[in-house]
């Protein structure tokens, strides 16, 4: 392969098209914000904003560099009902608080957690929630429909024109598949997808060229390949999918503190804990486990947004102070559990606090998933956190931390799919981590922990 590689990212916030070299090098990207419609008949993608974006963006792009080959990666909670002039209803926002009016009747047709792997979420983040929404508000336009694509092959569709499922996206959390028995779940037949599935095809598969009006709008050549597309989280996976031997977990960090415990089985995730499997590009059930990390340091930290003090861990620990879960509305294994903070402090340590809590709760799930041997590979934005990944190491003394530093992960991870599997290449550089040196840490660590349960 030798032309450019352009990666569609589309995010709940932002939609960003990058442009990939061969060797992973970012040639040219650009962004726009992601905007919801707030209806009717429902808040909903603006999917025609991101197609003129994409268009405008891929005929500049192609302007600079040659592009061979295009690929798409997207959040796991969108999906698209289709005829074949395009869609029959728009694409839904998960973040819809009316879906859970159908909880009722949504209810006993949920199949049990053992074979999903897909604990119970709110809103639309079980993508089968969001599927029986639609066929129950919009009965007449659900019959219309001829296919179900999950967000990455819908836009794979409209640049090639063919059809296709893939499993990233239907194991993601939607409760519309068996990860370890590789098919869907009872929940599909019962919702009539079956009757909307496109064929499977892999995530790299390259499904066609690009249909000769988008080829014409861009200036893009026609055998421009298409690739079937992937889910964000499984994309951020690909390079070290490529390149390291499990075991290792991915501590990827943001808004959500999520682990991905590659090489780990699946008999220690608990609906209660909000644990997941995920499926990588093989079909391979990934165990995962998170909690709102992100959210809840900004609810700890309040308004104290000074630096952390070298020491101010050390001082935490000494003086008993305590941040217990949960400081967000939703989930995590404590997401029915009001925050508290105990003990005193100083206020300008609230940072260290709240760095605290974030480390403390991932050595918990870390624990709880069994990721006990094998690399923890922190990537996102506490990479910025001077003191997260020394905590995590002290907490951790048996394993590795790596620091990442890798910003368009899930993009990068995402281009490899043009040339899966890569003949060459290495694992995303990581720096090695210390552990911080915090007196009477381990029990700090017990005390939290008898706090967690009561005491």
């Amino acid at each position: 392969m030798s032309g450019a590689v352009a990666v569609l990212d589309i995010g709940k916030t932002n939609v960003k098209l990058a442009l990939f070299a061969p060797d992973g090098t970012i040639l040219w990207e650009r962004s726009t914000p992601n905007r919801v419609r707030p209806g009717p008949p429902y808040p909903h993608a603006d999917v025609e904003a991101i197609w003129a974006f994409l268009i405008d963006a891929l005929r500049e792009a192609n302007g600079a560099h040659r592009v061979e080959a295009i690929v798409t990666t997207t959040h796991g909670c969108a999906g698209a009902l289709i005829d074949e002039k395009g869609l029959v209803l728009p694409v839904l926002d998960y973040e819809f608080a009316g879906l859970d009016e159908i909880e009722p009747s949504y209810a006993p047709l949920r199949p049990p957690y053992a074979l999903t792997l897909a604990p119970k979420l709110p809103g639309g983040l079980n993508l089968g929630k969001q599927i029986a929404w639609q066929r129950a508000r919009f009965p007449d336009a659900f019959a219309r429909a001829r296919r179900y694509l999950t967000y990455p092959q819908y836009w794979a569709w409209r640049l090639c024109g063919i059809a296709a499922s893939e499993v990233t996206m239907l194991g993601a959390h939607t409760e519309l598949w068996e990860p370890l028995a590789g098919r869907y779940s009872s929940l599909a037949a019962a919702l009539d997808l079956t009757r909307l599935t496109a064929p499977f095809r892999p995530a790299w598969e390259s499904l066609g060229a690009v249909e000769a009006d988008v080829a014409a709008a861009t200036g893009l050549d026609p055998t421009t390949r298409v690739l079937n597309g992937v889910h964000d989280s499984n994309a951020s996976l690909l390079p070290h999918l490529a390149f390291r031997r499990p075991p290792f977990t991915i501590v990827s960090t943001g808004t959500w503190v999520i682990l991905m415990a590659v090489g780990l089985g699946v008999e220690a995730l608990r609906d209660e804990d909000d644990m997941l499997a995920n499926v990588d590009v093989e079909g391979r059930p990934t165990a995962c486990a998170r909690f709102m990390g992100g959210r809840e340091y900004s609810a700890i930290v309040g308004e104290a947004r000074g630096p952390l003090e070298a020491d101010a861990l050390a001082r935490v620990v000494e003086r008993g102070a305590m941040a217990l879960p949960c400081f967000a509305a939703q989930g995590g294994p404590f997401a029915r559990r009001r925050g508290e903070i105990r003990g005193d402090f100083f206020d300008a340590d609230r940072p260290a606090l709240a760095t605290l809590y974030v480390a403390l709760m991932t050595d918990l799930m870390l624990s709880r998933l069994g990721a006990a041997a094998g690399d923890l590979i922190v990537e996102g934005g506490f990479v910025a956190n001077p003191a997260f990944g020394p905590a995590l190491a002290a907490l951790r003394p048996r394993q590795r931390v790596l620091a990442g530093g890798d910003a368009a992960g899930a993009a990068r991870g995402a281009a490899l799919l043009a040339q899966w599997p890569p003949k060459s290449g290495a694992a995303p550089g990581q720096t090695a981590v210390a552990p911080a040196v915090i007196p009477g840490l381990d029990a700090y660590r017990e005390a939290w922990s008898r706090a967690i349960e009561g005491d």
